[in-house]
């Protein structure tokens, strides 16, 4: 049975406080772990969250601030310490590559593991893999920066009134879904376009085109949400987000499950992020990060 849910590592922004770590997601997706932003403290939030090593196959880096990436050393180590029994794919922005380069060979160990270095210049496709393709757009924020998508193919389903019309029955409908079609039936007289999950993850930004090009008919929107809207000057000057920014693009963008992350921490009540949320008009499900928690994604749309 095929797992889609976000594992949440730390929700911290800059600094960490007592009850959140710096950033750190993965999610997992049929088999596949992503791994998104792996702050400091990542490899240990992997072990209390059970998330091993081996459950990883790409590392999605948004920029190379600290609280985003200086976890990257351990949990590459980790990789190559437990001799993961397959490649793994790092994408990050191409101008942070000395930094990234930096982060791997922080200091020494031995390496069994191939990391594909894959750094992203442009906007689009990055990579397809069975089951999703991983896209990119880029993001406003003082150094370079990109949020990631993970779009699952479109698929088919099947009708059963129109099968009866036809005639189709038991074996002849995979038969038909295979061919494309069955004597004189195409499968597109019996079936309908059944849309593919979409995921996206969008850290430190202002608001821009790429936001909202991510954000668009996402069924999980995982976003940052550093300030409230109080602070929105703040969060201009700095290249963030406040809550009800967040809220108001998964709003216009059809998000059906908005997660907010990524907490200032001068801000101890996380409740005011979802009340600023709510404010903003945002009505689909909404969750407010905190460290350690799973997210499933929604289930398919009807």
């Amino acid at each position: 049975m095929s797992v889609r849910e976000l594992v949440v590592l730390g929700t911290a922004s800059q600094v960490p406080t007592r009850h959140r770590n710096h950033n750190g997601y993965v999610l997992l997706w049929d088999g596949e772990g992503i791994m998104f932003d792996p702050g400091e403290g990542t490899q240990r939030q992997m072990l209390r969250a059970s998330v091993a090593a081996h459950d990883l196959h790409r590392i999605c880096v948004t920029h190379f601030h600290g609280d985003h990436s200086l976890g990257l050393a351990g949990v590459i180590q980790r990789i190559n310490l437990d001799r993961v029994p397959h490649p793994v794919t790092a994408h990050y922005p191409a101008s942070g590559e000395h930094f990234f380069d930096r982060l791997r060979y922080a200091t020494a160990y031995r390496e069994t593991v191939r990391i594909a270095q894959e750094p992203v210049a442009a906007d689009g496709l990055l990579a397809t893999a069975p089951s999703y393709r991983l896209e990119a757009a880029k993001l406003s924020h003082p150094v370079e920066s990109y949020g990631y998508r993970v779009v699952e193919p479109d698929g088919r389903r099947m009708l059963p009134r129109l099968l009866a019309e036809r005639g189709v029955t038991g074996p002849d409908v995979g038969i038909l879904q295979r061919a494309g079609s069955l004597r004189g039936i195409s499968v597109d007289e019996v079936s309908e376009v059944r849309r593919g999950q979409r995921f996206a993850f969008v850290m430190d930004t202002r608001l821009c085109d790429g936001v909202y090009a991510l954000a668009d008919g996402c069924d999980m929107l995982v976003i940052e949400s550093t300030f409230l809207d109080e602070d929105h000057q703040l969060a201009s000057d700095h290249g963030h987000l406040t809550a009800g920014q967040a809220a108001a693009v998964a709003r216009d963008a059809g998000v059906r499950h908005l997660v907010l992350t990524h907490f200032s921490q001068r801000y101890p009540d996380p409740s005011a992020f979802e009340r600023q949320a709510r404010a903003a008009g945002f009505e689909g499900e909404l969750t407010v990060a905190r460290d350690l928690m799973r997210v499933p994604l929604p289930k398919r749309s009807p």
